[in-house]
């Protein structure tokens, strides 16, 4: 079974399944292959079987699509080991049987008499690799300054490792590399060799995937050979090693007469293995090897491995000990958020039971004027729940943008209506003035509608009852100040004339969970108004209202002309879209 496996972007981790004889659709649009990458195409590329091949051609995407960080501009076969990015997102095609890396490395035995040093890789590896102050010592200790910046800054595994793996073809230029890392207690006692992480040949650009083949396999000439003796020997004593000229050594002409075991027919001439290590834990080995005849590396070479392979592992122990810590902190937030939302949940049930306990009394007297108040009470609590469900699924899961060319005007008419029985309650005047040369803008207008309510009803419930007055401005302002234009910025603002937001308050104010409401705020609409905003590329800003008196909150959403969405299907037009009242 041929799959799709994505590396990077917001679905990392995730496999897709390319079955036989059926046409997959890349893109937001996809059923097959759902990605929620907001920097695709919703058809930006498509994958089709062809007697027995795959090929893919990109769909006059915006940001293109690249095979192997090539840009595809016509109908391309793939092979097992390609990268195909889309957006943010690369994915990689090949087989589920097997890792492409595992298959470019073959383990073979009886290597260990090609030996020629070894070192011990200790936390001393990581100050000096070198004990002389030499023109090669001040080299090394600049290559460990370059990988303690990289270390530094990484804290993701798969690019640590790929970033180290780089620097190790710079400075040492071996012909093969690869980064083998131990994940079980077989692996780090040297009984099971340890699982390829990162694989990499000199003539490739591809990290990891160098060497796969048509099938799936990789030829024995593309693969990297390495000692399981050797590596036994660097996992059990931490040790780096040295070895050289194994060609040279009678015992690897072969044995029982298979080409496959003989060492001299893969030409491997040097090789260095050290241990990834960080005080007393052994995270893999670092394993390169050159197969040029004049070509050998020195024991001062294996001395700086070891140093890279001691900064290795301890940014490996550092990212460990990163992701233990985001771990508990998010626990503890997961303990305040039950904690919070219980809470409100618990106040909001208070406040139904009432209303039906108003509205059962109503119905035994017979009183329905009674019964009216109580429906009163449980409409308004109904509402708050309704609101927070919707706010609590926008916070902790949020879609991608489903964008579409939206009139402005009637969505903000649509969130005045929704809100004409609280203003009628408070007696506040809610006011809409939208700009009515305001072109139709391509935005998500489920996720805008939101915003635009939680802003709408802070500021109806934050201004005094009988004289207050909210009013929801929008407009658009074009490039070179054109009403017009394709492309410029829009804007929708929420002036109040309450009692204005402390200064104090104004630095928290879009934190989840915070509120000034007390019983009746969760502190989840402004943070969902943020995240809704920026998923948009806007922002989101608080004011003083004009007179100093009252608050004024403005959005801003750029707005690109676009090719990819049809001027004549706008929200306006679709009376299925609208909201009921």
């Amino acid at each position: 079974m041929l799959i799709l496996t994505v590396i990077q972007g917001p679905d990392k981790g995730r496999t897709f399944e390319l079955p036989a004889n059926e046409p997959q659709l890349v893109g937001r649009s996809s059923e097959a292959l759902q990605l929620t990458d907001t920097t695709i195409s919703r058809r930006h590329a498509e994958l089709t079987p062809d007697a027995g091949e795959w090929f893919i051609r990109d769909l006059g995407s915006q940001n293109g699509t690249f095979v192997n960080a090539q840009r595809i501009h016509d109908r391309l076969k793939l092979r097992p080991g390609d990268q195909i990015r889309t957006g943010s997102t690369l994915l990689v095609f090949g087989r589920a049987d097997a890792k492409p890396e595992s298959s470019a490395v073959r383990f073979v035995r009886h290597m260990d008499s090609a030996v020629r040093a070894s070192i011990v890789s200790n936390e001393d590896s990581v100050i000096l690799s070198e004990p002389e102050p030499s023109h090669s010592a001040i080299e090394h200790l600049r290559i460990i300054y370059a990988l303690t910046q990289l270390t530094s800054q990484i804290p993701d595994r798969e690019q640590l490792l790929q970033g180290v793996m780089n620097l190790i073809f710079d400075e040492f230029r071996p012909e093969r590399g690869v980064v083998m890392l131990t994940e079980t207690p077989e692996q780090q006692s040297g009984s099971v060799p340890p699982t390829p992480a990162v694989v990499r040949f000199a003539s490739e650009t591809v990290a990891g995937l160098a060497g796969v083949g048509e099938a799936g396999g990789v030829p024995i000439a593309e693969q990297i050979t390495v000692s399981r003796t050797i590596l036994s020997h660097v996992l059990k004593k931490n040790e780096g090693v040295l070895s050289s000229n194994a060609m040279a050594d009678p015992r690897f002409a072969g044995r029982s007469g298979s080409p496959n075991d003989s060492i001299a027919t893969l030409n491997v001439r040097s090789a260095i293995c050290s241990p990834i290590r960080s005080r007393d834990r052994t995270f893999g080995v670092l394993y390169i090897d050159s197969t040029i005849t004049n070509y050998t590396f020195t024991t001062e070479q294996l001395a700086l491995m070891n140093a890279i392979g001691q900064h290795t592992g301890l940014a490996m122990s550092n990212a460990e000990l990163y992701q233990e810590k985001l771990r508990s902190e998010r626990l503890a937030a997961m303990g305040e958020t039950v904690a919070s939302l219980s809470h409100s949940i618990k106040n909001i049930l208070q406040g139904l039971r009432g209303g039906a306990d108003v509205v059962e009394m109503g119905l035994r007297k017979e009183d329905l004027k009674i019964a009216r108040g109580g429906w009163g009470i449980l409409k308004r609590n109904l509402d708050r729940i309704i609101s927070l469900t919707m706010n609590m699924l926008a916070y902790s899961r949020p879609r991608p943008l489903e964008l579409e060319l939206t009139k402005i005007g009637p969505l903000l008419e649509d969130c005045a209506q929704l809100l004409h029985d609280l203003c009628e309650a408070r007696g506040v005047a809610l006011l809409v003035d939208a700009d009515p040369d305001m072109p139709p803008v391509p935005v998500d207008s489920g996720q805008l509608h939101q915003a635009v309510m939680n802003l709408a009803t802070n500021a109806v419930e934050a201004v005094d009852a009988k004289t207050g007055v909210v009013t929801v401005q929008a407009g658009f302002r074009g490039a070179g100040g054109r009403a017009t234009a394709a492309s410029g910025e829009m804007f929708i603002r929420v002036i109040d004339n309450g009692p204005g937001v402390p200064l104090d308050v104004r630095q928290r104010i879009f934190e989840p969970f915070f509120t000034t409401k007390g019983l009746r705020g969760t502190g989840l609409g402004l943070a969902v108004t943020k995240r809704i905003v920026q998923q948009h590329a806007g922002a989101i800003s608080l004011d003083n209202a004009p007179g100093g008196r009252g608050a004024v909150f403005t959005m801003t959403i750029p707005v690109e002309s676009s090719g990819t969405l049809d001027p004549s299907q706008t929200t306006a037009t679709r009376p299925e879209q609208r909201r009921p009242i």
